[in-house]
């Protein structure tokens, strides 16, 4: 179907998924409302499973506009495969997390319908943020998925851990903010738009002014660096993580790191090919400094929590090898690895809450001694969970892994895709090392090892997150096809496709 974006009535269709989301979402809040009346109680069971629904009927929107072409001037919004693939990616995280929080939000006492509104507002904050070809529009989604995060990082009020780490995410959030919204501005003066498309074909004119233009990148690098958690903007990350319940750190490390690199990789890739002699080098050391210095800071972590917070950051430094690369391969490399990392710390994030106890207070290695043998369920998904974030071949992780190597050799930057071997050997100690709890540890005398029952929405999650790990590392084909086929629509975006 043919639209013009020139025409406001058009982006009615365009915005389909996000409108559908949203209408759900304030639905929620009325019927949570309505439900409890003038009365302090906890918000009905079945809040989780209408949540389901809105994602449902966001995915159905979401496929309605693939049939959708944009004829005219290019809107504030991209009508590509790219955004529709990210679009997937984000209500995949988001229906998992409600799958794997539900028993959690039950013993911790979090029934709170506005829980569910807050992750369907958020999920819509990372389409806009990551869909936008406008960079006022871009930072509206930002802040409509951060300010949102902020608090769900804090809704557990009697937890001072969690009151820490959602203080200093939104100090340092609104700090990255302030140099986003900076680098804007200096890319306004440059190019003389804000229009992503608009400022890449000044850039291959040669009418911007290079030497703003530059400094835009860099402040924007910034911004997104806070976002993505690469070091060194990566202060807040374990501290927020730790804090914060875990469904939604596990949200945090799929969804919103697969939103801030979905626009990351736009951004520079679409308004900023023509200068990539200018920030490939940037890049580059931000990916090599998060790899190494995340997975050598996780091999000394005894929280198996705080560990995954720093392999959540070192993965960061694995998908800015594919930024690096500034070619359509590596902004396929990355679909690729959002779908296969989004399954793998889902599924992680979902034993660790099924190991610990209420209050989140067995978060050590110790916990785990025995998981195999007293659980076999529980060892043998995170078990494949393991070996795919450390990328063990026949896992997704070891796919998505090889496929970003590729796209960094076939860029010429070897050296880079050496180190990215080399901090993923490193990976391995502190992932093995939980295994090796797991199955060669005896447990601790008289400390039972986990809770036997399983509740059956996180059974049907572990389920799902442990055969797709599976699944994508021995029949990835599909999966590749369609995430090249979605990059190459986004290079297309710009004036410099097939630049690397």
């Amino acid at each position: 179907m043919q639209i013009d974006l020139s025409s406001p009535a058009q982006y009615a269709l365009v915005l389909l998924p996000e409108i559908v989301l949203s209408v759900w979402a304030m639905f929620i809040l009325l019927l949570d409302v309505f439900q409890k009346g003038s009365k302090s109680a906890p918000s009905s069971s079945s809040l989780p499973w209408l949540t389901l629904v809105g994602v449902a009927l966001a995915a159905v929107a979401n496929v309605y506009i693939c049939r959708l072409e944009n004829v005219g001037a290019p809107g504030v919004i991209a009508v590509d495969s790219f955004r529709i693939f990210s679009n997937f990616v984000f209500l995949l995280a988001t229906a998992l997390f409600v799958l794997i929080s539900t028993r959690y939000i039950d013993e911790e006492n979090l029934k709170l319908g506005e829980l569910y509104v807050l992750v369907l507002f958020a999920t819509v904050g990372m389409m806009v943020f990551a869909g936008s070809t406008e960079l006022m529009l871009m930072f509206i989604g930002l802040e409509l998925m951060s300010i949102p995060i902020y608090v769900l990082t804090g809704i557990n009020r009697r937890d001072r851990r969690s009151a820490e780490g959602a203080l200093k995410y939104f100090l340092l959030g609104a700090f990255s903010s302030a140099f986003f919204l900076f680098g804007i501005a200096l890319a306004y003066g440059g190019a003389g738009s804000t229009n992503l498309v608009a400022i890449g074909q000044a850039v291959g004119n040669g009418l911007g002014v290079s030497s703003l233009l530059v400094v835009s990148t860099a402040l924007l690098a910034v911004g997104f660096g806070f976002k993505v958690a690469a070091v060194p903007f990566h202060m807040w990350t374990p501290d927020a993580y730790e804090g914060a319940p875990s469904p939604v750190t596990a949200f945090m490390a799929a969804g919103v790191k697969a939103a801030a690199f979905a626009a990351f990789i736009r951004v520079f890739l679409t308004a900023f090919p023509g200068l990539y002699d200018s920030w490939d080098a940037m890049a580059i050391w931000l990916a090599i400094l998060t790899m190494l210095t995340a997975n050598v800071i996780a091999l000394v972590q005894g929280n198996v929590k705080r560990m995954l917070a720093y392999s959540s950051i070192a993965h960061a430094g694995y998908l800015l090898v594919a930024l690096a690369a500034g070619s359509a391969q590596g902004a396929a490399a990355f679909l690729f690895y959002s779908v296969s990392y989004t399954l793998m710390t889902m599924g992680s994030f979902a034993v660790l809450m099924a190991v610990s106890e209420r209050g989140e207070e067995r978060m050590d290695l110790e916990a785990y001694s025995g998981l195999g043998w007293k659980n076999p369920f529980l060892g043998i998904v995170m078990t494949i969970f393991l070996l795919s974030l450390a990328g063990f071949p026949f896992t997704a992780g070891f796919i998505a892994k090889v496929y970003i190597i590729q796209a960094a050799v076939a860029s010429k930057l070897v050296l880079l895709a050496v180190v990215l071997v080399m901090a993923s050997l490193i990976s391995y100690f502190y992932y093995l090392r939980v295994a090796w709890y797991m199955w060669f540890k005896d447990p601790v005398e008289g400390e039972s090892t986990t809770r036997v029952a399983l509740a059956p929405a996180m059974t049907v999650a572990l389920v799902l997150t442990a055969v797709g790990s599976v699944l994508l590392g021995v029949f990835p084909g599909v999966l590749l096809e369609a995430a090249e086929r979605s990059a190459a629509t986004l290079m297309q975006a710009g004036p410099f496709f097939g630049m690397r």
